[in-house]
């Protein structure tokens, strides 16, 4: 049975307040899934604080009217689920993360940072290392100069030490 207009209204005032807050929208169509694996991809997406709905095309788009995400309307094609997430990677890892163990689910396109993204970029997305991640990888760089520096002084202060001893 389809939705009556408030109901439509409703959920398209609550798609379009997670899309005032995103940074990324994943699109993935999901035709052939079985009920227990849109489960399971709904687990995982809440886990990461993605925004994961099986969306009426028409509602989508009107959700997506007037924001940088408006680009992805052409694409909104088939029976697709919408990944949305605040978090610039956290949407296309959740999703790409499930079509790599779920051949069924197939990513059709994305969107981040205004910029519309193929299959392909969806993919590169997902795979950028988490903030923590690169928040560590950086330390370590900065840290290696120094650390480098004090083990050379070490060095020398132990020399001299043992030329005055001798």
């Amino acid at each position: 049975m389809g939705l009556n207009l408030q109901e439509k209204q409703a959920v398209v005032a609550e798609v379009s307040a997670q899309v005032a807050q995103a940074q990324t929208i994943v699109l993935a169509e999901y035709r052939g899934i079985a009920v227990a694996d849109i489960t399971t991809l709904r687990a995982n997406a809440r886990k990461s604080g993605v925004y994961v709905r099986v969306l009426k095309n028409t509602l989508a788009r009107r959700a997506v009217q007037g924001t940088p995400f408006e680009g992805l309307a052409d694409k909104m094609v088939g029976p697709l689920v919408y990944g949305i997430s605040v978090d610039a990677v956290a949407a296309a890892k959740v999703v790409y993360d499930f079509a790599k163990t779920n051949d069924k689910l197939v990513i059709k396109a994305g969107a981040y940072n205004g910029k519309v993204l193929d299959v392909a970029g969806v993919s590169a997305l997902a795979t950028v290392p988490s903030k923590e991640v690169l928040l560590a990888q950086l330390c370590g760089l900065l840290q290696s100069p120094v650390s480098g520096l004090a083990r050379v002084l070490a060095a020398v202060s132990e020399k001299q030490a043992a030329a005055t001893a001798a």
